[in-house]
């Protein structure tokens, strides 16, 4: 399994044998939603919202 580092607590987060741009992963020791944003080194970052995802949120929240 191949790793990468959170960019919210720095521990290592397992991202499977075969990532691909654009997968989804959860940080065990964060629960940080993160997302596979390059692969060679892999590097992980927090998904882009989606206009939909933003109207969602309330005032305070964006």
């Amino acid at each position: 399994m191949k790793t990468a580092v959170c960019p919210d607590c720095g521990s290592d987060v397992n991202v499977g044998s075969q990532p691909r741009v654009g997968k989804q992963v959860v940080c065990d020791s964060c629960g940080a939603e993160l997302e596979v944003v390059w692969l060679d080194p892999i590097e992980l970052d927090y998904p882009m919202m989606d206009f939909d995802d933003y109207e969602e949120l309330s005032e305070d929240e964006r």
